[in-house]
């Protein structure tokens, strides 16, 4: 396993159903903000929201790519989400294999189109 691929980051992205988390996922990919975009759920979420505690279900959307794709993803979540404060979250990727590092570099790398 490499350590420390500073670049390398997971993006978090909370969704009030599947169908939203897999068209921002689609949208990632297609874009090449992203190399990969998972989604999971059903999960339940509770927090704060305009003063009161609320549960709701929601999906994750787990999304692999690099430390400078962040603002370019924020805005696209922003654009597509139904959300008014969607979360979006970059976690730092402590350690990678190379050949997937490699790999997810190569896939959010802008393309001469």
């Amino acid at each position: 396993m490499a350590v420390g691929p500073d670049d390398l980051i997971e993006v978090r992205v909370s969704a009030p159903d599947a169908e939203t988390a897999q068209s921002l996922a689609r949208s990632l990919v297609q874009e090449r903000l992203v190399a990969c975009a998972q989604v999971i759920g059903p999960m339940t979420s509770t927090y704060w929201w305009e003063g009161r505690v609320e549960t709701e279900q929601e999906h994750l959307l787990l999304a692999k790519t690099t430390a400078d794709r962040f603002d370019p993803i924020c805005e696209r979540v922003r654009s597509e989400h139904p959300y008014d404060n969607p979360e979006v979250l970059a976690v730092p990727v402590a350690g990678a294999a190379p050949a997937y590092a490699a790999w997810l570099r190569d896939s959010v790398a802008p393309t001469e189109d």
